[in-house]
């Protein structure tokens, strides 16, 4: 009989529920990415990856709460950068490269080159172009736990034509410039690009990238002619969306873009040269633009040094690099949608916070440009109902400054606090 009696205390204790321990960081000021101004003294609640809740005031922890004391900073969400290549970084030595270096040496260095990017505050990037599929199995390695790194969304090999700025044979011994194809993401005619999207989808890639224009670094002369005809974009664009895949598109010259755009391409990478009649086609089809003012300041101050670049290539850098800054301000007064993005690989993994600063030279209000690098790279993105704010719902993706950085942009280029998913991967000290 006391065996009866036992059973119902024993059933309540089987289903009664599971309390999962919480994390209350305690934020002196937020910035949510939604609103327009920070918000002082905000407790955002925690469980697992989760956020749970944002409640006024400093709630005080309970038994078995995990408190993170962040009063004296500013706390954000993540922040993301909608253009990195983390397979590689500029140099001196960087043309010479892989002639010496195999894929899996690309791939180890890219882990050293993805936690910067991770300690520096980018929570989550996309990585616009390698030499295969490095990136991906960086994602793949990052997303098992592996390694640390940013939550990363791939193009893999970037699609050319044959010569165009992303045609991995430009520059090399006629004897090994082969015929690459679809395969190796160079096309001609819109069968092959076609293909090619399908053997980027193949590879496990979570988006497309391709070069409409010349570019500042190939071994090619032409740094903003056009190089993709009409019915290549086309059949790309028609095919990412088949495979509900985004359409990224490099582009410095006037016509490039503009076929890109009309198009239906997703956004815009660089933009040098961008017309009023781009920007107006842009507006009218809600096509981001992602300025990578960085790259091309850094480019343009390299291009200075007469041993930094190939003789081919100092000449486009040394152009195309001032440039961009004048365009992205003549973008922001046109209400363009702006993204955050840098080209980082070009300039130095772990300095993305750089481009704030010049966004906000651009006439970017600082408010914006944070949420540039956030709500607009998770709407680009298409995941702005998991990431890019401080809401009950969202991913836990956290970091934190020392300071107001609306007062002082350059504040976000030392980043004192990172959370991503509900980890802590660098705690204020």
């Amino acid at each position: 009989m006391r065996h009866v009696f036992l059973l119902p205390l024993l059933l309540s204790f089987l289903v009664a529920p599971v309390l999962q321990a919480r994390t209350l960081v305690h934020a002196g000021s937020l910035i949510d990415g939604v609103s327009n101004q920070a918000h002082g003294n905000k407790t955002i609640i925690i469980e697992g990856d989760r956020i749970t809740g944002v409640e006024d005031g400093f709630v005080s922890a309970g038994a078995g709460d995990e408190l993170i004391d962040l009063s004296g900073h500013t706390v954000m969400p993540g922040l993301m950068d909608m253009h990195t290549h983390l397979w590689n970084q500029m140099s001196k030595k960087s043309y010479s490269d892989k002639f010496f270096m195999n894929q899996t040496d690309y791939a180890l260095r890219a882990t050293v080159y993805a936690k910067r990017t991770l300690m520096a505050g980018f929570t989550t990037v996309r990585d616009l172009g390698d030499d295969g599929v490095v990136v991906v199995s960086l994602r793949n390695a990052i997303n098992k736990g592996w390694v640390e790194g940013p939550r990363i969304y791939t193009a893999g090999k970037s699609l050319a034509t044959t010569g165009g700025h992303a045609d991995p044979t430009n520059g090399v011994n006629i004897k090994l410039k082969g015929d690459p194809g679809p395969k190796e993401g160079v096309v001609n005619g819109p069968d092959d690009a076609a293909k090619a999207v399908r053997q980027r989808y193949k590879d496990g890639a979570d988006l497309i990238k391709l070069t409409a224009t010349g570019g500042v670094l190939s071994l090619a002369k032409s740094g903003q002619n056009p190089q993709f005809s009409v019915e290549e974009l086309e059949a790309i664009v028609k095919t990412a969306n088949d495979y509900e895949l985004t359409v990224a598109v490099h582009a410095h010259g006037a016509e490039g873009m503009l076929r890109a755009v009309k198009a239906g391409v997703t956004s815009i990478e660089h933009g040098t040269y961008m017309t009023d009649e781009v920007m107006r086609e842009m507006k009218k089809r809600g096509t981001y633009y992602v300025p990578t003012i960085l790259a091309g300041d850094f480019v343009a101050e390299k291009a200075k040094d007469e041993t930094y670049f190939p003789p081919i290539v100092r000449p486009k850098a040394a152009k195309i690099g001032p440039v961009i800054q004048g365009t992205f301000a003549k973008a922001y007064a046109a209400g363009v949608n702006i993204a955050f993005g840098t080209d980082s690989g070009v300039s130095e993994h772990g300095d993305n916070a750089q481009e704030f600063s010049l966004m906000v030279a651009g006439g970017m209000p600082p408010m914006e440009a944070i949420q540039s690098a956030t709500m607009e790279g998770a709407k680009l993105l298409r995941i702005d109902d998991e990431l890019g704010s401080v809401e009950k719902g969202k991913i836990a993706d956290l970091v934190a400054v020392e300071g107001d950085p609306l007062a002082n942009i350059k504040l976000l280029e030392d980043i004192k606090f990172v959370m991503k998913a509900g980890v802590v991967f660098k705690a204020a000290k």
